[in-house]
């Protein structure tokens, strides 16, 4: 005879199941209960950082829970890549990650201890943002045309800055180099913008691909000069600066994305609450407002499923050009 105390926790499960997904989002519904991390892969003051900083303000009113951004730059990001992979899948550590955490690395290193289509699920993009050819002003070139006609007439050796080995910054040069037919010393940075433009500024690189948020207040101070912009047409706030295929370079450069990621084995129904909760607020009026003012578009997707589809299909596609120019990090 089966005793009472058995029939209770029969009942009891009996019931979850029948719940079923109203159940289990129920859980999902008390969360947060504590501070949520986001873990950021490069230094303050580039455009993830940005990004990081902006939704952690008007989340954590939305969890009303403080939302903690710690930053941990090196490794082309992988230190910040590893740590969040490793984290519990419990919601509570989350990744602003981009192109090159996310789509490029897992093809770049040979001996990356996490892979990141495999060791996180994406929550949702957040946003995309255009991009700049830049010079420090000592270069005598107005446009790329100019800068690879200098280049091939001096002789000048020239150093070029990224945010690492490996990253889009990094890629993207090397696309364009070999497309215009000169060369340049590449000198990575494992800050991503924040160390790249005082680099620029500073003139231990020449030129480089960067972020318009990033380097748009030292172009107005003449600090930073721009060759060409990624957008498909000019920009009003710099009506003079041509397009890449102005320039004779369609198609050169990165309009970059930075996105949100949880570690894999996070319950669909914490995956869904999160992705609708940060969903609500990056398209809000507020914070399109905002992120406008840095040049930044909020682009979100309408499911974690949507944007995990949308990186693998970009891990394909930067395989690719890992592959053909062999670039390859030990």
């Amino acid at each position: 005879m089966s005793s009472p105390r058995a029939a209770t926790v029969s009942l009891a499960l009996l019931a979850a199941f029948l719940a079923g997904p109203a159940g289990m989002a129920a859980g999902a519904e008390k969360f947060p209960a504590r501070p949520v991390r986001f873990i950021i892969p490069y230094a303050p003051g580039g455009a993830t950082d940005i990004t990081a900083r902006q939704l952690q303000t008007r989340i954590s009113e939305q969890w009303g829970q403080p939302v903690i951004v710690d930053n941990r730059p090196g490794a082309s990001g992988n230190i910040a890549l590893e740590l969040a992979a490793r984290s519990p899948a419990d919601g509570y550590t989350l990744f602003v990650g981009n192109v090159s955490t996310n789509a490029i690395n897992e093809t770049t290193f040979k001996a990356l201890n996490v892979k990141p289509s495999r060791d996180l699920t994406g929550v949702t993009n957040l946003i995309q943002l255009p991009h700049l050819w830049v010079v420090n002003p000592s270069v005598p070139a107005g446009t790329l045309k100019e800068l690879v006609a200098y280049v091939k007439k001096s002789g000048a050796k020239l150093n070029y800055g990224s945010a690492g080995v490996g990253a889009y910054p990094h890629l993207d040069a090397v696309k364009f180099l070999k497309l215009a037919g000169i060369e340049m010393t590449h000198v990575p940075y494992k800050g991503g913008a924040g160390q790249m433009i005082p680099a620029i500024m500073g003139n231990e690189v020449q030129f480089m691909f960067i972020n318009m948020a990033s380097s748009l207040p030292h172009i107005r101070t003449g600090r930073v000069k721009p060759l060409a912009i990624t957008t498909r047409e000019r920009r009003p706030e710099l009506p003079n600066v041509p397009t890449t295929a102005e320039s004779g370079f369609p198609g050169v450069g990165t309009n970059a994305w930075n996105g949100l990621f949880a570690p894999a084995g996070i319950s669909k129904p914490l995956l869904n609450r999160v992705h609708a909760d940060v969903v609500k607020v990056m398209t809000s009026p507020e914070m399109k407002a905002s992120l406008a003012k840095v040049f930044m578009e909020v682009v979100v997707n309408k499911s974690p499923a949507e944007y995990q589809a949308f990186v693998l299909e970009e891990i394909k596609n930067w395989a690719k050009v890992v592959v053909e120019n062999d670039i390859r990090i030990e």
